[in-house]
């Protein structure tokens, strides 16, 4: 597979990537030490912050949702790396803070490895965090162990509502609760239709024939429930949703959460039809999406397919969901 992008030097990327980004939402994010992004209005020092990690590549996600109501500051790893501990507890020691940080980590092997270490610093500086493992990709299946499920799209409505809660003024126990709940009721699936290539090899990080697909990719590659032919999307919608929604146990009468994730090269129209599909289903089961949002949060480069994210609402996390944001990625008036 022949790599086309608008690119300089590959040795670049993230450094490029990052400069262009700052410059082009300033009035909400600022970069900081080459690898920071952080918000451009810091947050009063008496309310939590709240922290993430991850590589680059996987754009707007991480760093576009930084910004007021969402994330304090997002630690950028090279493309598809995780950032090496020193520079994420430079990141949680800026955000120390009596009313404490919460950071928030995807489970992937990197980040779990430079978070784990940042922790233990900062634990010996006597930083007030607590930490919260995200894992809601259910491809190993819905009774794995978090430990071997992938932290996928499901970061993003996690800040949103952990982030609304302590704009709110919630103390630390209440953050890490709100997280926690939403962590425990979400789960997320992805299917792929085409490989990405990595920008800075050029090489394809997969590979699928023309007619094929596969349910339970993972974001880099990684083996998903094998290779089928390719369905339609009413097919794929049911297919996905059936396993999503025993997953956090959901049935007629309740209020889910629902997200569409564009991987990076497939369409809206797709996205929107995928949707459609996947709100016939549920509303046959009785099962009611109260918000839900189609676009692309977290992506794979050029990789085509999507990831499907459901999550079961109650009145608080709903009203965390609706509180205002403004972030280059997600704005709530």
């Amino acid at each position: 597979m022949v790599m086309k992008k608008f690119i300089n030097d590959p040795a670049n990327l993230t450094a490029e990537l990052l400069e262009g980004f700052a410059s082009a939402y300033r009035d909400k994010i600022a970069l900081v030490g080459e690898k920071l992004v952080v918000r451009a209005n810091p947050k009063p020092k008496e309310k939590v912050a709240i922290v993430t990690l991850g590589g680059a590549g996987h754009e707007p996600a991480l760093s576009g949702f930084v910004g007021d109501g969402m994330l304090d500051i997002s630690v950028v790893g090279d493309i598809f790396a995780a950032p090496g501990p020193p520079k994420v507890f430079e990141a949680l020691k800026m955000a120390d803070r009596e009313a404490g940080v919460l950071f928030v980590v995807l489970n992937h092997a990197g980040d779990v490895m430079s978070a784990n270490v940042a922790m233990e610093m900062a634990a010996e500086e006597g930083l007030n965090v607590k930490m919260i493992l995200t894992h809601e990709d259910i491809a190993p299946g819905m009774d794995a162990p978090d430990e071997d499920r992938r932290g996928l799209v499901g970061c993003v409505p996690l800040y949103k509502v952990a982030g609304a809660a302590a704009e709110a003024g919630a103390t630390l126990d209440e953050v890490y609760a709100v997280a926690d709940k939403y962590n425990r009721n979400m789960a997320t699936l992805a299917v792929a239709l085409k490989t990405a290539t990595h920008p800075a090899s050029g090489q394809a990080i997969f590979e699928l024939a023309d007619d094929e697909m596969e349910i339970g990719m993972g974001q880099h590659g990684e083996a998903g429930t094998g290779h089928s032919k390719i369905m339609s999307a009413d097919q794929t919608a049911a297919t996905m949703a059936e396993q999503l929604i025993k997953a956090i146990g959901v049935g007629s009468g309740d209020k889910i959460l629902a997200l569409i994730n564009g991987a990076g090269a497939t369409t809206l129209m797709e996205m929107f039809i995928v949707y459609r599909g996947l709100d016939k289903f549920l509303a046959d089961k009785g099962i009611e999406i109260a918000r839900g949002r189609c676009g692309e949060l977290l992506t794979v480069q050029e990789m085509a397919g999507f990831q499907m994210h459901l999550a079961k609402l109650d009145d608080q996390l709903t009203e965390l969901w609706d509180a205002p944001c403004d972030t280059p990625y997600l704005t709530v008036r």
